[in-house]
């Protein structure tokens, strides 16, 4: 009996206190139900208004409402009521500068479902939001402002987490300065009927039409989405398609947005084409170098990790100009610069698809666009300046390798790879090679865009190059065998290749060790008039090479050439002269000497003169004169003496060819500004 007295005076308080926390209940419910919330409507406007610095308004009616969870939530948390809280004609202005109308956001109605518990740790856990017949009108000035920033109140204690996002029949207006751009959509419900693109997936909801202006270009496109988008959770799909022109840039996307807050990210098929690579950047912020136009189509895929995206253009394929191009490319958004990383390939890459990348033009598809500044008359280097101001823009780590390179010139390159990096405003091709006449040339360039003029530089390695397929169209070379190699270091200041040119210093060197020529064309190049004919009626023959060395030193963008050699066993042939890449003008003397007699031979020193655009090529007047003149004189006399001043008894000395290759073969100086020596082509 004491213990049953016990419970029941245990009990007692406990019932008290269970009837009040219903009453409470009770009340605060009735409260709810029976609350004019119209009356709250002075005190919220003017108090968002006071946080936001814009005008808001509630026009409309004001309610509050408690309804179950979402079916979508899982567990006991479905089945407690929450406060739904609607709002009818809602506006918020934009700033007073804004162009693009008094308002920069309008709905009819917005419905806003809310956790009820997390509001005591200040989090706003906003379960639904829905909103019928949005009309947004945003805007971005050129010096940077936008019209979404709110009046910056400092840090705030409070956290918004929007979980559900679903909407009906609306409008957006979005003008960028920066972008040149000035889009417009309208959407409007199509209650679902409408397939969906991916089994499992829920149909459409909107159908969109696009519209406005991007470069002055009339934008035109459309196409359809879901209404519902869920913004929690690992089993997001919200199905998109679109379709977009303006002028010659063209978007079009197809798939599903997968979980964007986690690592799944979304994936979806894209078509992309434009007038430039380069034009991308204003866009995506991705540096491009500029291109002819270009088309292509792959995969984007995009994941989130922490607060940065990666978007990765997966197995994509295209054309970039007359070239092709296929492979993967991710950028990667992170401090303090975002980073572009993937592998590029080509079977076919048209050289002058690149020209725009080194300030070359490129033919029709690029000049017509005017994009590549032509070199003045008589000049052939490019002198269309490099755009650095946007090199500190990302980072990049980017392969390319092309099969087939096509280019006007008669001897063909292949198997190009290269390495792109660039990191703090410093772009390097580390290495740059490619296969050319049967060998391979391996290079690395620098080029450190951090001050106003670029430092340019160069290491280069030649290893292995034909003779016969270094002239491919003459005949009489297709027998000779034998391989150049080289090595050269160039640096130079500049913003056009014919800047960094005409300033540059450094040494290039060249040697052949062993092979063979053609006589028909050392007996030409010695103006032996009679050996050259016997030699074409009778068959033409190699003569050995004992040696060929070359040694170039650079001062100022003026190559001169310190040491020429070629050793045959019929003849010695030495070079000497500059070729200035500042004037772009050359003048070369070469002076033959015969190893044995020669008969009507007008052998003399030859010259190479004028412009890189037009230049000269002939003997030497004046010696060729005195010849000429003996002969005349002669002929007087006997016409067979005539002869004698075109007979060549003078024997030319053999070369020291060990010495004179050691002397080309050595490495050429290495300063601050010259990359490191390039890994020899093998």
């Amino acid at each position: 009996m004491h213990v049953a007295a016990i419970d029941m005076k245990t009990s007692r308080p406990l019932k008290i206190v269970g009837w009040i926390l219903l009453g409470i209940t009770v009340i605060v419910i009735l409260f709810f139900l029976l609350f004019d919330w119209n009356m709250l409507r002075p005190y919220i406007n003017r108090k968002v208004s006071e946080t936001t610095g814009r005008e808001f308004a509630i026009r409309g009616d004001l309610d509050v409402k408690f309804q179950r969870g979402l079916d979508s939530e899982r567990g006991w948390r479905r089945y407690v009521p929450r406060p739904y809280v609607s709002a009818n004609d809602v506006t918020m202005s934009n700033p007073t500068w804004s162009t693009v109308g008094p308002q920069m956001a309008a709905a009819q109605r917005v419905e806003v479902g809310l956790h009820v518990l997390p509001l005591l740790r200040k989090d706003v856990v906003i379960t639904d939001l829905r909103l019928a017949g949005p009309d947004i009108a945003v805007q971005r000035l050129e010096d940077g402002r936008n019209s979404w920033t709110f009046k910056d109140n400092g840090p705030s204690q409070w956290e918004v987490d929007i979980q559900r996002l679903s909407f009906d029949s609306g409008k957006l207006r979005y003008q960028d300065e920066p972008l040149r751009l000035d889009l417009r959509a309208d959407a409007r419900s199509i209650d679902g009927q409408q397939t969906a693109p991916t089994e499992g997936v829920p149909p459409y909801g909107l159908a969109f039409t696009l519209s406005g202006t991007y470069n002055k270009a009339k934008i035109v496109g459309g196409g359809k989405a879901g209404a519902v988008l869920s913004l929690t959770g690992e089993d997001i799909t919200f199905p998109i398609e679109a379709k977009a022109s303006a002028g010659e840039n063209k978007l079009g996307l197809r798939g599903v947005v997968r979980d964007p807050r986690s690592p799944s990210g979304f994936a979806l098929k894209m078509e992309l084409a434009g007038a430039s690579m380069a034009d991308l950047y204003g866009l995506t912020g991705v540096l491009l170098p500029e291109t002819p136009p270009y088309s292509t189509r792959g995969d984007l895929l995009g994941k989130k990790d922490g607060e940065f995206w990666t978007f990765t253009y997966k197995d994509f394929t295209g054309k970039v100009g007359a070239s092709d191009l296929a492979g993967t490319l991710s950028f990667a958004q992170r401090k303090p610069r975002p980073f572009l990383s993937g592998s590029l390939t080509s079977k076919q890459l048209r050289l002058a698809d690149l020209g725009p990348t080194i300030g070359a033009d490129t033919g029709a598809g690029t000049k017509a666009a005017g994009r590549v500044k032509a070199p003045p008359a008589g000049k052939a280097l490019p002198v269309e300046g490099f755009n650095t101001e946007k090199w500190g823009a990302l980072d990049a780590d980017v392969k390319f390798s092309g099969k087939r390179i096509v280019r006007t010139n008669d001897i063909p390159l292949e198997d190009l790879e290269a390495t792109i990096r660039m990191k703090d405003k410093v772009l390097t091709l580390t290495p740059l090679s490619f296969g050319m006449a049967g060998g391979r040339i391996t290079s690395n360039i620098r080029l450190d865009g951090n001050g106003k003029t670029l430092d340019a530089g160069a290491r280069l390695a030649a290893r292995g190059l034909k003779i016969r397929e270094l002239f491919p169209k003459l005949q009489s070379m297709q027998a000779s065998f034998g391989e150049v190699n080289g090595d050269g270091v160039l640096a130079g200041k500049g913003n056009s290749v014919a800047a960094m040119l005409g300033t540059s210093h450094g040494e290039i060197n060249a040697v052949v060790t062993e092979g063979s020529v053609s006589q028909f064309m050392l007996e030409l190049a010695g103006l032996n008039v009679a050996n050259a004919i016997f030699v074409k009626i009778f068959g033409d023959k190699q003569m050995m090479l004992n040696c060929v060395a070359a040694q170039t030193t650079v001062r100022n963008g003026r190559a001169n050439i310190d040491r020429f050699v070629l050793d045959s066993e019929d003849a010695v042939v030495n070079m000497s002269g500059y070729v200035d890449l500042a004037s772009e003008r050359l003048d070369l003397d070469v002076r033959p000497k015969t190893k044995g007699a020669r008969v009507l031979s007008l052998r003399t020193p030859l010259y190479a003169r004028g412009t890189f655009t037009e230049p000269k090529v002939g003997p030497q007047a004046g010696p060729l004169a005195l010849k000429a003149g003996a002969a005349v004189a002669l002929a007087a006399v006997n016409p067979l003496a005539a002869l004698l001043p075109l007979v060549n008894i003078d024997k030319a000395p053999d070369t020291n060819c060990g010495a004179e290759i050691k002397e080309a073969t050595k490495p050429p100086k290495v300063n601050a500004k010259t990359p490191p020596k390039p890994v020899a082509a093998r």
